[in-house]
């Protein structure tokens, strides 16, 4: 969208289009991330950005006086970071000027697969208003999405049976945590609807990629490289002897919970007392750290193009792990961990978040770091390709 669109819609009053408010304080920042959902949804179809003003009144669009400077347009550019607006938003912040005054302008690209929800909640604009969406409103998102160009993590698997999807645990494990109570508690919806409005399922009730990981009764028959490999050597080398070694496979919430199980119990906590006047225990790798660190793997691994597992090699000095993808999107070898982030698999994260395996988006390297730090571990060694993400552990000296 370019400047001279964006002065054009600023001279509009409020519309389905556009939303002002004068300041960001008080309860503004909520319902900026509603307006940020119902622009997403583009619920009238017309295909072009919405536009939130910051700095403006509405009803006689005087300028408020907000200071628009570098703190708060950094803030309102991580708001598709807090994880309450899934799938994640594409947003443009900028500040511009209207006749010699300063506002903040955040503009919402509509999303190719609605619909988006902030806190559970599907929001929608019509006209000036912005409301809930009713099953109907919400169904018509549904079918409005394109069936081409859809990204892996959403197409839908023609060659398997919507029997392979554990309908069961959608209804008593997923959606208790991707949508809000009093929402499920009015949802007249059938399951298979409701698979189709979490992405699980094609309008035609195919199972997607994401149903298949989340929800599949035997994952990797459809998709051959969705499990990990643990190894734990005997040395330093992958030449040296084998102490442990496990293939681990099933649904991604019950892989997490598996492998986080196996890591835990190689961790060593050794007695320190020799050399110091009180005798520490800490353990040789952080928990939470490893945590992050697999999880992140789990979530922005290429599933397409490979038939690579997840590797995660224990050595003596070290822990190894390997995943299939290099760098993705705007994420490169040079700007890799610095918070520059981007989604291989942008609607597995938005599932993982709805099932409490992801508090954040693109913190995941920064909250290791700071937990190996704390542990007294060096510092994380990434190693990247085009075709893996290879991220070291050294071991607490």
């Amino acid at each position: 969208m370019t400047d001279a669109e964006i002065q054009a819609l600023l001279g509009e009053p409020e519309t389905d289009r556009v939303e002002r408010k004068e300041t960001y304080a008080g309860d503004v920042p909520e319902k900026v991330r509603q307006a940020i959902c119902a622009f997403a949804n583009d619920y009238p179809g017309y295909r072009k950005p919405g536009v939130i003003v910051l700095g403006q009144r509405d009803k006689d669009r005087a300028f408020s006086g907000l200071v628009v400077d570098d703190p708060l347009l950094s803030k309102l550019g991580q708001i598709p970071n807090d994880t309450k607006i899934v799938p994640r938003p594409a947003i443009q912040v900028s500040r511009q000027v209207i006749d010699g005054n300063a506002v903040a302008v955040i503009v919402v690209e509509p999303s190719s697969a609605p619909p988006v929800r902030y806190d559970g909640r599907t929001w929608i604009r019509t006209g000036p208003t912005r409301a809930i969406a009713t099953w109907e409103q919400e169904q018509r998102l549904v079918e409005r999405r394109g069936g081409t160009h859809l990204p892996f993590d959403i197409q839908p698997l023609s060659f398997v049976p919507g029997s392979e999807i554990d309908v069961e645990y959608f209804r008593s494990s997923y959606l208790p945590g991707a949508v809000a109570p009093e929402i499920l508690a009015e949802n007249h919806r059938d399951l298979q609807t409701q698979l189709i409005g979490h992405r699980m399922a094609a309008p035609d009730g195919t199972p997607t990629t994401l149903g298949v990981l989340i929800l599949g009764i035997d994952p990797t028959r459809w998709i051959p490289g969705a499990f990990v490999q643990f190894l734990r050597f005997a040395g330093t080398e992958q030449t040296s002897d084998l102490v442990d070694q496990k293939e681990i496979t099933g649904r991604i919430p019950e892989v997490v919970r598996r492998v986080e199980e196996v890591l835990d119990s190689h961790i060593r906590v050794p007695l320190r007392y020799a050399d110091v006047a009180v005798a520490t225990t800490s353990p040789d790798y952080p928990i939470n750290a490893l945590r992050q660190l697999f999880r992140n793997a789990v979530m922005h691994r290429a599933y397409d193009g490979t038939h690579a597992p997840i590797r995660i090699h224990w050595f003596t000095d070290r822990i190894e792990i390997d995943n299939p993808g290099g760098p993705f999107g705007r994420v490169t070898r040079e700007n890799f961990g610095t918070g520059v982030t981007d989604y291989r698999n942008r609607y597995l994260a938005s599932a993982m978040k709805d099932l409490g395996l992801v508090q954040s988006f693109g913190r995941g390297l920064f909250l290791a770091n700071k937990e190996l730090e704390r542990n007294g571990n060096p510092p994380l060694k990434p190693d990247l390709d085009t075709a893996r993400t290879l991220i070291t552990v050294w071991r607490r000296p």
